[in-house]
This record gives C-alpha cells, sequence and structure tokens, in this order.
C-alpha cells in the first residue's frame, strides 16, 4: 500500500473533528510590527502561554508564576516549538512554524542569540488579532503550503467557569497551494519542564541563566476515545513544589497520530539533531532506539513530541489541531504557604481536562465568537474596541489568579519572574471596570476580600491583604483612596447583582470602613466633609491637605453609601452622609476649584493648618497646584455608577478641558522625566501632572510619567462631559504605542507587565454607550445616539440597537429584567423580562 493511500485510508476512519470558524480581525500587524506581539493563550486565573507574531509558543507561565524572556523553561533550540513537513514526490521539506528572524537577533557571543535559532523557518509572516482570538499568516515562496496559526482560548462574559479553563487552543491551518496532492504533517515538541518554572536556575561558566528544577520527569503517550496525546508528569520533583503538577499535549485529530515520549542523549544538542531527523524523514516520529552511540531515556526533562499527517488534496485546507492543557495545583503568590488554584479543585489532572473540554471546544468557540462579535459589530470606535478587549488578556496573565475556594486575587502587575506589588491593591485595582461588568460573580469574590479579610476592628481596611486569607491585616497599611473606592465598587457590584443579601451582609463593615474616615486626626476627622489629614494613596505617598483626587472618591464614597442606608433603612447614616457629602462637595467648588482645575491645598502634617505657597514647612511630594491627570477619578467611578456629579458640572468640564490643554503632549521627545519612561520619543500621551501655574521643588514622584490606566481615567471623563474628540485622541495615542514592533498589544505595564489598572480601558465602552443598569431597581439606561450598542452586566450581556423610535435589546447570554428603560435621559416604564437568545422592543415614545 503506498504511503499517500495509507494516509488517506486513515484521514477517512474516525469522525470529523474540530474545525475553527472564521475570526474576525479587528488589527492586523504586518511583518515590521510583530517582534512584541505576544497574546496569552489561558483561563482566568490558570496562567497561560503566548502565540508570538511570528508564531513561536512563548512566555510559558503556566507553573504559578510569570515566565517572561527566554529563560523560563527551556531555551535555544530545545524550547517548546511546532514545524511542519511536506512531501510531494520525492521532495520533502521541514520547517519551524514561525517567521523568519527579526534584525537585531542575528548577534550573539556564542552564536544563541534567540531561541530556535537553528531552524529553518517561513519567510512571511504577519498577525491578525480579535482578542481573545490571534492568528499568524505565515507563507513562504519554497513551501507548497500556506499556513494560519490560530490561537484562542474561551473568554465568555457571565461564564468564569468557561473562561477559566487551563487550556490553549492551537489550530494549524494548512492550504495545499499546489496543483497536485501533498503528504503534511504538523508536530509539537516540548521538553518536559515541569519543577523548571524559571525562579530557579544555575549560571554556567559563562555567567548564562540556566532554569534548573525537573528531576524524574517522565512522558507517556495515551488514548482516550478521539483524544490522543502526550501525557508530561514527574517522579522526582517535590509534590510540594509550587512547579509540581503536570501538562499534556493532545488532538482531536482523525489523521496519522505518532509520537516520542523521549529521545537520545543531548550532547552536543544531539537530541534535537535526532528528533529532526526522525520528523524530516517521512513526517512520522516514534522513539530512538539505543545505539553503541546513543543512550536514550535518561534526560530529567524528556522531549515529548506529537505529530499529526494528512493528505492534502490541491488546494485543500485542513485543520491540525493541537491542545494544550496542564493543572499546577501550589500556587503560593506572596504567601509562605500554599493557596491553592480554584482550577486544580474542578479538574484533577490535565488529561481529564483535555478529555473534558476537546468535545466542547466547537460550542465554547462559538460562544467566545458570539461576544466578539457581538462588540467588533457595535458602533463603538474601533480604537476603543481595541484598547477594552486587548485589555482583557490582564485577567488570563499572572496578574490574576484564584485561590482554592474560588477568591479572585491579583497583583498590580507582573516583572519577568515574580509578581508586582502583592495584596489586590485596592488603590490600583479601583481603576479597572472590566471584572464588575464580564464576570461579576469574580468582582463580588474580591468585594468580599476587602470587607472581610482586609478589615481591622476600627474600620482600617489594609489595602495589600495578606495570604492566607484569614491572616491578620495590617493596621497602619491603609490607603484612602483605596479605601474610599472599595465602598464605591461595593455599591457598584450591589446595583449590577440586585443582590440585597449581598449588600446586607457587608454592610456593617461598609460604615465601618466609612466611618474611619472620621476618626480624630483622621481623614475628615472634624466630620466637614473635606479630607484633610494624612492620606496615603495610589500615589505611593501621602497627600497632606484637601486635594480633588481623595476628595473626589470621598465624596463618591458618601453618595454610594447614602444610596445603600437608603436600602438598609438605616436612615440617620443616610442622613449623615448626605450633610457630608453637600458641605464637601460645595467646599471643593469653592476652594479648589482655580478656575481651570482643581487644586491640592497643603497642610502642615502635624497642625493640618494650611501652608503658605512656598513655605519651608512645605512636605514633599505633594500635588500643590499642579494640575492631575485623575483627579477627576472619583467623578470617573461616579459616572460608571450611576451617582450623578459630585462637583459643579461646569467645573468638571472645565478641569478636563484643562487636563487635555496641559497634560496632552503631542511629542514627549522634548520632555524631561527622571523617572520611568512608558512613553518615549515621538509618543504622544496624558502626562501624570502639569504645572501651568507653577511647579514644586519636589513634587508627587511619578509627576513626569505617563501611565494608561490614568490615561483612560481622563479619557473617560472626557466621554461623559461630551468631550469624544479630545478622549478618542488620547485613547488612540495609547494604542499607537503598542503598535507590537515597541510595545505588545495585549501587555500596556506600569509597575510591570499586564498591570491591573490598564483595565480601566473598558470604562469608554460603557461611557461611549451611556450603559449603566441597576438590578435593585430593574433599570436599563443607554444611549439616545442611532447605532447598536453592546452591553454587559456582569452576570448578562447583549446588545441595544437604537433607532428612530425604537430600541432593540438583545439577550446573547444570562436573563436581563426591565422596569424602567431610560434612553438619552428621557424615561420609559415598561416591564420586561428577556431570556437567553431573545430579544424585546422599547418604544421611545
Amino acid at each position: 500500500m503506498t504511503t499517500l493511500l495509507a494516509l488517506a485510508i486513515c484521514s477517512g476512519a474516525w469522525a470529523e473533528n474540530w474545525r475553527p470558524s472564521e475570526w474576525p480581525v479587528l488589527k492586523h500587524y504586518d511583518k515590521d510590527h510583530l517582534e512584541r506581539v505576544a497574546l496569552p493563550l489561558g483561563g482566568i486565573g490558570t496562567g497561560t502561554v503566548s502565540l508570538g507574531g511570528r508564531g513561536e509558543i512563548r512566555y510559558w507561565e503556566i507553573m504559578n508564576v510569570p515566565g517572561k524572556g527566554n529563560s523560563s523553561i527551556t531555551t535555544g533550540n530545545d524550547a517548546p516549538f511546532f514545524a511542519i513537513f511536506t512531501k510531494q514526490g520525492e521532495d520533502s521539506r521541514t520547517r519551524l512554524l514561525a517567521g523568519p528572524l527579526y534584525p537585531q537577533e542575528y548577534l550573539h557571543y556564542e552564536g544563541r542569540p534567540v531561541n530556535h535559532h537553528g531552524l529553518p523557518r517561513f519567510e512571511e509572516a504577519s498577525f491578525d488579532a480579535a482578542y481573545p482570538f490571534g492568528q499568524v499568516n505565515l507563507s513562504d515562496k519554497a513551501m507548497p503550503v500556506r499556513v494560519r496559526i490560530k490561537g484562542f482560548n474561551p473568554l465568555i462574559p457571565g461564564d468564569s467557569k468557561s473562561s477559566g479553563l487551563p487550556l490553549a487552543v492551537l489550530s494549524y491551518e494548512v492550504t495545499n497551494t499546489t496543483g497536485s496532492p501533498l503528504e503534511v504533517a504538523v508536530c509539537g515538541a516540548i521538553r518536559n519542564f515541569i519543577g523548571r518554572d524559571g525562579q530557579d536556575y544555575t549560571l554556567n561558566w559563562k555567567g548564562d541563566r540556566i532554569p534548573s528544577g525537573a528531576k524524574g520527569n517522565k512522558n507517556e503517550y495515551r488514548e482516550s476515545g478521539q483524544v490522543r496525546g502526550i501525557y508530561f508528569s514527574t517522579e522526582g520533583v517535590d509534590p510540594k513544589d509550587k512547579a509540581w503538577g503536570n501538562f499534556s499535549l493532545t488532538t482531536d485529530s482523525p489523521d496519522k497520530v505518532t509520537s516520542r515520549t523521549f529521545t537520545t542523549d543531548n550532547s552536543w544538542s544531539n537530541s534535537m539533531l535526532s528528533f529532526w531527523d526522525d520528523f524530516s524523514d517521512d513526517g512520522l516520529i516514534s522513539n530512538p532506539q539505543a545505539s553503541i552511540r546513543h543512550t536514550v531515556g535518561n534526560d530529567q526533562d524528556p522531549m515529548g513530541a506529537l505529530a499529526i499527517k494528512a493528505v492534502l488534496r490541491p488546494g485543500e485546507t485542513r485543520n491540525f489541531n493541537f491542545f494544550l492543557t496542564w493543572n499546577f495545583p501550589n500556587r503560593k503568590a506572596w504567601s509562605s504557604e500554599i493557596v491553592g488554584n480554584y482550577y486544580s479543585t474542578l479538574y484533577p489532572d490535565s488529561w481529564e481536562s483535555a478529555k473534558e473540554f476537546i468535545p466542547r471546544i466547537g460550542r465554547l468557540e462559538r460562544r467566545t465568537l458570539s461576544f466578539v462579535d457581538a462588540l467588533l459589530t457595535s458602533s463603538l470606535p474601533d480604537v476603543v474596541k481595541e484598547a477594552a478587549m486587548f485589555n482583557l488578556a490582564v485577567l488570563r496573565s499572572q496578574t490574576v489568579f484564584r485561590v482554592e475556594d474560588g477568591h479572585m486575587l491579583g497583583w498590580e502587575g507582573v516583572m519577568d519572574h515574580y509578581g508586582s506589588c502583592a495584596g489586590s491593591c485596592t488603590h490600583v485595582w479601583n481603576y479597572e471596570v472590566a471584572t464588575p461588568f464580564l464576570f461579576g460573580d469574580l468582582a463580588r469574590t474580591m468585594r468580599d476580600v476587602e470587607f472581610r479579610y482586609a478589615m481591622n476592628p476600627d474600620g482600617a481596611m489594609d489595602f495589600r491583604v495578606n495570604l492566607p486569607l484569614g491572616s491578620k491585616p495590617d493596621p497602619n497599611q491603609i490607603a484612602a483612596d483605596g479605601q474610599m473606592g472599595c465602598i464605591m465598587k461595593l455599591y457598584r457590584e450591589w446595583q449590577l447583582s440586585g443582590d440585597n443579601e449581598f449588600l446586607r451582609q457587608y454592610w456593617p463593615e461598609c460604615k465601618s470602613a466609612l466611618g474611619f474616615a472620621w476618626k480624630e486626626k483622621g481623614w475628615d476627622g472634624n466630620q466637614d466633609g473635606v479630607m484633610e489629614g494624612s492620606q496615603h494613596n495610589t500615589m505611593d505617598v501621602n497627600y497632606f491637605g484637601p486635594n480633588p483626587q481623595m476628595g473626589f472618591w470621598y465624596m463618591g464614597a458618601l453618595r454610594a453609601t447614602e444610596e445603600m442606608a437608603k436600602a438598609m433603612k438605616d436612615k440617620e447614616f443616610a442622613k449623615k452622609c448626605h450633610a457630608l457629602f453637600e458641605k464637601g462637595s460645595e467646599w471643593m467648588d469653592a476652594n479648589l476649584f482655580n478656575g481651570e482645575y482643581y487644586e491640592h491645598k497643603i497642610t502642615d502634617p502635624e497642625t493640618f493648618l494650611f501652608l503658605p505657597e512656598g513655605s519651608d514647612k512645605t512636605p514633599p511630594f505633594q500635588l500643590g497646584k499642579g494640575c492631575l491627570v485623575d483627579q477627576l477619578v472619583g467623578q470617573y467611578m461616579a459616572h460608571i455608577c450611576g451617582l450623578g456629579y459630585l462637583g459643579d458640572k461646569d467645573h468638571i468640564r472645565k478641569t478636563l478641558e484643562s487636563i487635555m490643554k496641559y497634560n496632552f503632549v503631542s511629542d514627549v521627545s522634548g520632555n524631561f522625566n527622571n523617572m520611568r519612561s512608558y512613553v518615549m520619543g515621538h509618543e504622544a500621551c496624558l502626562l501624570m501632572a502639569s504645572w501651568p501655574k507653577g511647579r514644586l521643588e519636589v513634587p508627587f514622584p511619578y509627576f513626569p510619567e505617563a501611565m494608561t490606566g490614568f490615561e483612560y481615567c481622563a479619557a473617560t471623563g472626557m466621554l461623559y462631559e461630551g468631550m469624544e474628540a479630545d478622549a478618542l485622541k488620547c485613547i488612540k495615542a495609547i494604542r499607537e504605542r503598542f503598535d507590537g514592533a515597541r510595545r505588545n498589544p495585549f501587555d500596556e505595564p506600569e509597575c510591570g507587565k499586564h498591570y491591573a489598572r490598564s483595565m480601566a480601558s473598558w470604562s469608554a465602552v460603557i461611557a461611549m454607550s451611556g450603559f449603566n443598569y441597576s438590578g435593585v431597581d430593574k433599570r436599563f439606561c443607554i444611549t439616545d445616539r442611532p447605532g447598536k450598542w453592546f452591553w454587559s452586566n456582569g452576570s448578562a450581556w447583549g446588545t441595544v440597537t437604537v433607532s428612530e423610535g425604537k430600541a432593540r435589546i438583545e439577550v446573547a447570554e444570562g436573563s436581563l429584567e426591565i422596569a424602567t428603560f431610560v434612553c438619552g435621559g428621557k424615561t420609559f416604564k415598561q416591564k420586561t423580562k428577556i431570556g437567553s437568545g431573545e430579544g424585546a422592543d422599547i418604544k421611545l415614545s
């Protein structure tokens, strides 16, 4: 029987495997904008691997710690890779499934400049994205195929379980571009890196960092129904090690599948030579035999490989599917003890995960596509869609995790090999709004952490919660903005969910948290509605004296608590909050607004008395007369929560106009910056602060920087004030900086990569659509601008199409109950319940 005939028979002997749908494209990256592209593939709280811009699988971050750079698990030609084999007649060819090297990768002191440096590559590559979908396009005039690498992980609003799978889906879509039948094989090869998470390493004689930790690792070929592949495990790594666990590389292919579970010894890189020769012979692989020249199976980190081979008719396109699943249960995060991973409690090991996920992958893909299509076909500008969607990658990164009992927590961001700034830092996480509007159940677990585990008896909230949960909070680690923001977020989650029991559960702690501000010599010790005390905040310093950043957070907390008190029938507390809000708001407008924006009135740290300008008692690291980029952050959150204006409406707009006037820089190449540079060269940004009326000698540290979360906050404020052109100019400036060549489009850093505050980008979706939902009052608000608008409330999502005289609400998933429909400020009483997959028309007359 000929090889072609045998492969053809094999191809028809099994049920049809999953074939990906056509995926939408929001952003295209050409060959000059690929180097920094790395799209994370993995679930919420599970860790990820990343699909690189030219097709490489990089940044293996599935062992509970970050793993950026080339030294995370295995380096050089031994790093995990996929390759393709083709044969037509006597002409056979083998290539790495990745695009060409970049010019800066050619030089290295020992000839090992980059992973896979010695493997032949495709000559052309480009990348298409609509997160969470990523597609790499490969071509080469010397190859008889065109390849598209399709990678994703399910992301479905309101379904945190299906969006939290320890899974990376990779489908290699191969097209035979010739006029004759073609043998094609695609193979994935991975060394068993269990135990080797990049944090433990040795230095060789040249000073190179060599990852260590693998010990007694084993690979096993398995079959379970239509699932076939390699199960990677260990017999030597300590079961309590954070890098202990297992992973699997599997396929659902009906075609010819072959495997390797070990290879020859790796002296002088011989194992790669052995593998490449084997695969390049006929596209089939098998375990090597021991000989007088070779020993086999002795590596602590043996290579496992899985190959799929088929015959493609002329012009035929076929998908070669691979699924990577994993289970590494021993997360420690910022604890000295194991706090675990929630996903590990749901799925016993990576093989069982593959058996469960693969039959469902078509349905999960369709649900994810439905979400992405709903957003992409909306009337939002593309740059708003891009900023909102691409920053959802933070939820899949090692910034975010779920401990064993399901609570979601997060670092501020991540460095290359460790987390950055522990504790689900309240004053950072205050800014992001993607989680509550897409995954309300996860947001509510974060509120539980804040109001149950971070609270001290006197009402002080530790802004960095300790692990394991239940550890004593630090009574001295408090932040004014963090604590006030958490009160507003509690209100937001109550409103979105409509769950009065949720509010009742935390109401005593909420009162205590707000009441802490009124302690003697506290933030508002004299209870006049104005924060005067020492106010630690997200600038990592303490402000002394009234200022807009803390002041508007406080005003928002007072308004939110007033409404919650009414719901809890606590009339006296509601009355007190209202009175303090009225006094404080009026005082800020009268005393902090300088005609253009709100200023900081600095006080003596000891006496709390106002200091004259230029006083030698002025403490360092203050704002003073500076124009701060996020001085209206409390107003930003109030709009999102539907709490209305916290200050004079005209002053709010004028302030945003001034931020645009004084803080927006179209070319930073002439700007001095003594701190960190997140914007460089001829790039544009909103600076953290400007001083049109004279700068302090020693202002707060971050004043010359620009950071995306703060920029989104200001831009969204502009959208709420009708300053759409200015807002889009700011958002466009951000996204142009993350162009794939200079920076990763799926990673906006601050103090670390995948920084949580960057998810403030979702707020622009909310602001432009005018969306607000109260599950308490069953009130649904949307803009009256004609068009199609995406909405989501954390448990349900869909679209609203507004046209003349009518609005059509579609619920894609979940259910929605409406008693009042507000369109562009006009109220229509119309009770309706809409189920999943259903719609309803609302008459706007």
